[in-house]
């Protein structure tokens, strides 16, 4: 039985990984972190791993930013974020300016920080530039520090197997 979820997991591990990194860039409580690490640590190609939870990371945060554009009363209705948590989104882009973008990965504020650049009506280039970079860097320094942490893998057998 477990032979078979493993065969399942490892066959479908880029549509998994997608989904479940655009999910944890929304504001539902998901992560993919663990995932992305197992794939690394499991032998997946770490640059499309990184590539994929990027792509799917950077599209939930999309659609965040969207949810914010069309105003709070919107997100009143259908997510109620904390007006502490906006509150604070607001705070960090007037005293850091659109750079906080780059911290949308960190969870708990996050969600809160695309929210608040749609409903500040920002650039949607601006934003995505500076959201992808984040998340991308983050990303990469998961598989980096999952390949350099692994004494079995080493960097150029990860991008380059057998």
């Amino acid at each position: 039985m477990l032979e078979f979820l493993y065969d399942l997991i490892a066959e479908y591990a880029y549509i998994n990984l997608f989904v479940l990194s655009f999910l944890a860039s929304t504001i539902l409580p998901f992560g993919a972190e663990a995932f992305l690490v197992a794939l690394v640590y499991q032998g997946f190609n770490p640059f499309f791993v990184v590539m994929v939870a990027t792509i799917g990371n950077f599209l939930g945060a999309c659609t965040t930013y969207y949810i914010g554009l069309k105003g709070r009363g919107a997100l009143d209705k259908y997510f109620s974020p904390s007006e502490e948590k906006l509150a604070k989104s607001e705070r960090l882009f007037k005293k850091y300016g659109v750079y906080t973008l780059l911290l949308t990965w960190v969870p708990g504020i996050g969600d809160v920080i695309t929210m608040a650049a749609g409903l500040m009506n920002l650039p949607f280039l601006l934003f995505s530039v500076l959201v992808f970079a984040g998340k991308l860097g983050r990303y990469a320094a998961l598989a980096y520090f999952t390949v350099f942490l692994n004494p079995s893998l080493s960097l150029l057998s990860a991008y380059f197997p057998g």
